[in-house]
């Protein structure tokens, strides 16, 4: 049984938001931050393996105190000046090797941050290392070749979902007050549900991706952030979200991003999209504890009303696996086509490299055409709603050693991504889209829910999950036990 904690260091449990204001007030060094998260970090994490690439202890510490002699001559890099961050390991940090979870890449050291990184850093972020990914992100899995497995928050000897895992259990068990990952299927939104925590996939171009050797084609994957609070999870996007030069595809902030998170949500209608008709298959329990849920949004006066979308979802299905082969065949050509490279990469990878590698240009140009076809189907769906409500899963978190689930709900499942075909659709059609906690099934494990706004509503969907998240704060009321463990 998962109960509250008591003991807890006071400086690991606040939440990032809590944590700035008491370094800004000097309540708090940002060395004291610092040593705290050190030696928390150094209990809990050899039994999760969520935090990689840890950086030495005495340069962190100097960081710490260069970050305290700023603030004594009233000098703040940000919000985040002397946070404890750590980046998710996709993500190009220039001191830090990204890895992306391959032993093609153990060694890999980036010449510069990604503009994410940039700008957490230029806020005033320490990195203390990277959270743990899958292979080149590829799987809601957190396991790789040159770091092992990420375990779950809540029971270590299941999965913690991916590919943001690491960054997911980190925030869990405490060792992160906040965090960044990044999603193409899922990987913001899986973890997040199976780790009783918050993950928010902004609209497509919200956050800029990159810089990389591709500018033009990459419209699948965003990065954004994850937290326990609402508003720690806006502060962070407020940090990362704008456009760049280096992005062509990225637009400016999105309108509203400054606005509060308090708001009346009476009378917003919101469809309950379920198992859309019976297509997708579900674990037992799954379906059941996200419609629990549902009387928290009604108590808001929100109005609630069983929905579909008028689409087939077998062709949704069959554009999004085009997409997928394509762009990583894409990026990942070259290191496949040698003989000695292919082999160390996951048969996962290898298979989507095949299916790109047979495509034709028609074969991608149909695919688009059917995507196109799903937006406009999801748009006239937004005429009767403000807001879609999905689950964030398919299944509970498995077995640790297990690299997916075979079969769900009495079905085979085709690929090794199949058992999270319930994410594809907000990101196809590049909506924003908030994983909110659910609270538990009765074999004592998380699962989330999906709120999915129209496009651009990206302050819309995090009001109404921060007023969701007032009725009965779950990430809150059930902590991990491992950190019972930790509090002694």
């Amino acid at each position: 049984m998962n109960t509250p904690v008591t003991a807890l260091d006071p400086i690991v449990a606040l939440d990032a938001l809590p944590l700035s204001q008491a370094i800004h007030q000097r309540q708090l060094s940002c060395v004291e931050v610092m040593r705290s998260y050190l030696q928390h970090i150094d209990r809990v994490n050899h039994q999760v393996n969520a935090l990689v690439s840890l950086q030495d202890e005495a340069l962190l510490l100097r960081q710490a105190a260069q970050c305290d002699a700023e603030l004594a001559h009233g000098e703040s890099r940000g919000w985040l000046h002397g946070i404890p961050q750590a980046i998710k390991d996709l993500s190009a940090t220039r001191d830090i090797p990204t890895t992306m979870g391959s032993s093609l890449y153990r060694q890999h050291q980036p010449a510069s941050d990604g503009i994410m990184v940039e700008r957490m850093r230029r806020a005033g972020a320490i990195f203390i290392g990277k959270s743990n990914t899958p292979e080149f992100g590829a799987g809601s899995h957190t396991y790789n070749a040159v770091f092992g497995a990420t375990a779950n928050a809540y029971q270590p000897e299941l999965c913690a979902g991916g590919s943001s895992g690491g960054a997911a259990v980190a925030l869990a068990l405490r060792m992160l007050p906040v965090a960044d990952g990044s999603d193409m299927m899922g990987s913001l939104r899986n973890p997040a549900a199976f780790n009783n925590v918050f993950g928010f996939r902004p609209s497509w171009g919200t956050v800029p991706l990159g810089p990389g050797p591709e500018l033009f084609l990459q419209q699948l994957a965003t990065e954004g952030p994850m937290g326990r609070t609402v508003p720690d999870i806006l502060a962070l996007l407020r940090t990362q979200a704008g456009a760049d030069a280096r992005a062509p595809l990225a637009h400016g902030a999105i309108a509203g991003l400054e606005q509060s998170l308090q708001r009346d949500v009476s009378g917003w209608r919101l469809g309950w999209l379920a198992d859309w008709n019976g297509y997708l298959p579900m674990e037992q329990g799954v379906l059941q504890q996200c419609e629990q849920a549902l009387p928290d949004f009604s108590a808001l006066g929100c109005q609630l009303e069983a929905c579909t979308v008028n689409f087939d979802p077998s062709l949704l299905w069959e554009s999004w696996e085009v997409h997928r082969h394509w762009l990583m065949a894409g990026s990942l050509q070259a290191d496949y086509q040698d003989a000695s490279r292919r082999q160390q990469l996951k048969p996962e990878l290898q298979w989507e490299i095949e299916g790109g590698l047979q495509l034709t240009a028609l074969d991608v140009y149909r695919a688009s055409r059917i995507r196109s076809d799903w937006y406009r189907a999801v748009l006239q769906l937004f005429e009767r709603f403000d807001f879609l409500l999905l689950p964030s899963a398919q299944v509970y978190p498995f077995a640790l050693e297990q690299h997916w689930p075979r079969m769900v709900g009495g079905r085979v499942m085709s690929s090794y991504h199949r058992w999270m075909e319930v994410v594809i659709g907000p990101t196809m059609a590049g909506l924003p889209v908030m994983n909110v906690p659910v609270g538990f099934g009765s074999n004592g494990l998380p699962m989330g829910l999906q709120i999915i706004g129209r496009p651009r509503a990206d302050i819309e969907v995090l009001q109404l999950a921060h007023a969701y998240d007032g009725q009965r704060r779950w990430v809150q009321s059930i902590l991990p036990e491992l950190l019972q463990a930790a509090a002694r």
